[in-house]
């Protein structure tokens, strides 16, 4: 899967490591940066995420969809899309963006809008992957779980870098009987949890 990365998919994954790093040199506010996970989260989102059951794909919190990017490598070889839902209009076209330029549209679905309010629809979820606003991580955590498969995988990042931010999910998390659970410490650290 990471041995034959097409160019186009590497280009634009240069571009937003690139883009996410001027960002940090200047300072950008942080609703307007990018916010992406190193690139070493995103193969551990993309081995997990191909070894997942079967089932739905998503992520949500798109950003310019550098993770969305690791992601469709796994769901090229299941041969499905990875659907992704991003609340920021500028981010959505940025992601929209990387989607025509890296020519990943048979792989990747890119939703603008409250993701709360459109999961409401949604079943049969094998992987989740939750990057969003931190306030928000628990809300998601509990729409999303009883939304899995037995056996699915469900990541959320920056639960080391933002511990505090992330607790009152962390505290469920951790401790609920629907799901055996870790924290990965890889990039920002990754909170991973199994549905039983």
């Amino acid at each position: 899967m990471f041995h034959d990365i097409p160019p186009k998919i590497i280009s634009r994954m240069t571009y937003l490591e690139e883009l996410d790093a001027q960002d940090r040199r200047k300072l950008t506010p942080r609703l307007k940066r990018l916010r992406q996970i190193p690139p070493e989260s995103g193969q551990f989102l993309a081995l997990t995420a191909r070894f997942a059951p079967e089932g739905k794909l998503i992520e949500i919190g798109t950003s310019a969809a550098y993770s969305t990017l690791w992601l469709s490598l796994a769901a090229k070889e299941r041969n499905q899309k990875i659907i992704t839902f991003e609340i920021l209009i500028e981010k959505y076209n940025l992601a929209m963006e990387t989607v025509k330029v890296s020519e990943t549209q048979e792989f990747i679905q890119v939703n603008y809008g409250n993701a709360k309010e459109l999961l409401t629809s949604f079943n049969d979820i094998a992987f989740c992957f939750l990057d969003a606003e931190k306030e928000d991580y628990k809300e998601f955590y509990q729409l999303v779980i009883p939304k899995m498969v037995q056996g699915g995988i469900f990541l959320a990042d920056n639960v080391t870098s933002h511990y505090k931010d992330v607790k009152p999910m962390l505290d469920i998390a951790l401790q609920d009987p629907r799901v055996d659970a870790l924290i990965v410490p890889i990039g920002k650290g990754i909170l991973f949890c199994r549905v039983a």
